[in-house]
């Protein structure tokens, strides 16, 4: 999959083996509180993202840079929103638990890198993966989004207090904020989703629903 406005220089793409090494430079600039503790992408494992669902990583390019990624699996989650951490959604960093005959589209990570992001980076990978949910007929998208700022104000709010402050736009978030302006609704908290410094390890669950999705006979 390609995609590219006449209006913007920016080119959604397919991850291909070439572009691990960039990946995880950009992992590590666009990331870089995770990246201290560890946490970013490995060439092994995008090399397995690929072997195991090619069609569910894409790249942003621009001027022939790589300046934002994207990594997802299909999952089957039982119940529909039952709590989890990132390691039990995606079984691991080498995505254990794609299942090709899931209804749910996993968005495992985003990143754009922080000197382009201003170009719409995100939203454009966003919509890559709406897309790609519409043409594999998958139910929804779900992901665990972090609470970025989270960290500034945990002495005075809970994590749900938090949310709903950021949801009358009180407080500016920008992760959740993003999410929602891009159709995702916030379901609920999730506690010790993932090892991060700035949400405490706190995420969301977030949710879009396919509008195009059509039952299985």
């Amino acid at each position: 999959m390609s995609i590219q406005s006449r209006h913007s220089p920016i080119k959604i793409r397919n991850m291909t083996l070439e572009d691990i090494k960039k990946v995880v430079q950009l992992q590590k600039a666009a990331f870089p509180y995770m990246a201290a503790e560890g946490v970013y992408w490995k060439p092994e494992q995008l090399k397995a993202h690929l072997q195991i669902f090619p069609q569910g990583q894409f790249v942003a390019e621009y001027n022939e840079k790589i300046i934002g990624s994207c990594s997802s699996l299909i999952i089957s989650l039982e119940p529909e929103y039952k709590e989890h951490s990132w390691k039990e959604a995606c079984g691991d960093s080498f995505f254990k638990n794609h299942n090709p005959k899931g209804d749910t589209l996993y968005g495992a990570d985003v990143s754009s890198h922080p000197d382009h992001r201003r170009l719409g980076v995100a939203t454009k990978l966003y919509t890559a993966r709406q897309e790609l949910a519409i043409t594999l007929n998958l139910r929804r998208i779900i992901a665990g989004g972090r609470l970025f700022n989270y960290c500034e104000y945990s002495k005075e709010f809970s994590p749900i207090d938090y949310v709903v402050k950021v949801k009358r736009r009180e407080i500016k978030e920008p992760v959740l904020s993003f999410q929602l302006r891009n159709h995702f609704k916030f379901v609920k908290i999730l506690p010790n989703y993932m090892k991060d410094p700035r949400s405490l390890n706190y995420a969301t669950f977030i949710e879009w629903k396919n509008p195009h999705f059509k039952e299985k006979s």
